[in-house]
């Protein structure tokens, strides 16, 4: 299950109240139980097990009157999920560089994004299929719900969804991006077929 989801579905319970007040600044175990009047040991496990799911993470030592407590804070990835400015921030920046740019420079700087996003992941190796996969699995971490499909002789990946959805509607060239990034990524020919219908979905031919 994705993150965001992860967090959305916490609500009020207690694992969704320590991750509010961690927003607010980092806290020991007891600082957390006293926040929630609660006993440390009921918001142990629950640090734990967002620990576990990249939530929260520690964060230092903080010297106390007997002994050193650890310190949790949120994780740089969850700070980042919390945030809603990214789409429209992204769409708006979009709605810029077509307007300044030609369609020819906008579509290169769209797939000149799509490597960099990539740029310090390691590059997956094997056959086409192996490959294939792991830029499924690429697709799933950035957002997407991706299977590989055999078809025609050759491996489609079909996403129930798009990662970049907000932008691909009003400028497809943002797939193009993903289209070069998947290709830098695999170092296979991939050539887009992306559906921008009433809901967008990924599709991108892997050596065609």
């Amino acid at each position: 299950m994705p993150k965001r989801l992860r967090m959305e579905r916490m609500g009020d319970s207690t694992a969704g109240r320590i991750m509010s007040l961690l927003r607010r600044r980092s806290m020991t175990v007891d600082e957390l139980a006293d926040a929630l009047e609660l006993s440390g040991n009921a918001i142990r496990p629950q640090l734990a097990l967002l620990e576990r799911d990249g939530l929260v993470q520690r964060s230092g030592i903080k010297r106390g009157p007997s002994k050193p407590s650890r310190v949790y804070g949120l994780t740089p990835e969850t700070e980042l999920l919390y945030s809603r400015a990214y789409v429209p921030v992204l769409s708006e920046l979009l709605h810029v560089l077509a307007a300044r740019l030609t369609p020819m420079e906008f579509d290169g700087v769209m797939r000149e994004m799509g490597r960099r996003l990539i740029a310090d992941r390691s590059r997956p190796t094997g056959d086409a299929r192996q490959r294939a996969e792991a830029a499924r699995e690429l697709l799933v971490d950035l957002g997407g719900l991706a299977r590989v499909e055999a078809e025609n002789g050759g491996l489609t990946i079909r996403s129930d969804g798009c990662p970049l959805a907000a932008a691909t509607q009003r400028y497809p060239e943002a797939c193009n991006a993903m289209e070069s990034l998947l290709s830098e990524f695999t170092g296979l020919a991939v050539t887009k077929c992306c559906d921008r219908g009433e809901r967008s979905r990924c599709c991108f031919v892997v050596g065609g």
